[in-house]
């Protein structure tokens, strides 16, 4: 039976009114399990409800009703808290905002020491997360020099120096351009595939998305599609009802089939797509 990493039960969820407007309801009753070492991404426009949710995730917000349960500690008690923040580390659209020290591996080491880690473990600590997001050698210097993916990286550096089981990033390409985002990219599925670490990814890049091993796609504060990025992808009308595209070989596909072709939908990749074609070719 597979470990469950993240359960989330009959969620509500608030923001309470600012004076005199009303609470503003996020999530009723919603119900979502991630399995532990998993990669999900979570698509979704802007105010569909996935950075919320990605916040109950560490408990930076409280369910105002149901439940949300990580590794088996219940994020409504306070005693459980510290040890959450530990498990499931958090990574955000700016880097700008979590970097916090003039140098790249004293940056990385602020949450260890913030921990109580040793100094030596902490040295060790330092290293490892650097080598693992490739910024080992740009240790001694100083992170505003950096560009937008490196910082992102130092940022990741910084959450995986605290051992984490599970590592959510909220739309942390945002802000980068299209090196910056490969290469944080590339950083998260390595931590994933290497480290079997859990990754929770909130995004609205469909190429994003794809990477992952499982999709799941919100609107107004529901899950409307969960499965992975073939299930999710081929149900184009679906998506599009919500405002949200598909991968552009898919859309190519779709237009295809729409013009009278019949071509499977889940060639997501460049090279899939072209293979279903040249197939498509050779036997017409």
């Amino acid at each position: 039976m597979e470990k469950q990493a993240i359960v989330v039960e009959n969620l509500t969820y608030e923001y309470p009114g600012v004076e005199d407007a009303p609470t503003v309801q996020v999530f009723e009753g919603l119900n979502l399990e991630i399995e532990e070492g998993s990669f999900v991404a979570v698509l979704g426009h802007n105010g569909c409800g996935k950075s919320t949710l990605a916040k109950h995730f560490n408990a930076i917000l409280l369910p105002t009703g149901g439940s949300v349960h990580v590794y088996g500690m219940d994020t409504r008690q306070e005693a459980e808290l510290m040890e959450i923040r530990r498990t499931v580390g958090m990574v955000f659209q700016n880097p700008d905002n979590q970097i916090v020290s003039n140098v790249v591996e004293e940056d990385v080491a602020f949450a260890p020491e913030n921990l109580g880690v040793e100094p030596a473990e902490i040295r060790r600590r330092v290293d490892e997360a650097l080598k693992q997001v490739g910024m080992y050698q740009y240790r001694e210097h100083a992170p505003h020099m950096l560009s937008g993916g490196q910082k992102q990286r130092i940022a990741i550096a910084g959450v995986i120096a605290m051992r984490p089981r599970c590592i959510v990033l909220d739309e942390p390409t945002a802000m980068l351009d299209p090196q910056g985002r490969r290469e944080v990219l590339a950083t998260i599925s390595r931590l994933n595939k290497e480290n079997q670490m859990t990754v929770v990814l909130i995004t609205h890049h469909m190429p994003e998305a794809v990477l992952a091993d499982r999709v799941i796609v919100m609107s107004d504060g529901g899950i409307i599609a969960d499965g992975t990025p073939q299930q999710v992808f081929t149900q184009v009308e679906l998506l599009e009802s919500v405002g949200l595209t598909v991968p552009e070989t898919t859309q190519l596909l779709y237009r295809l089939n729409q013009a009278g072709f019949e071509l499977p939908l889940d060639a997501l990749s460049v090279d899939s797509c072209a293979q279903v074609l040249k197939q498509f070719l050779e036997e017409t």
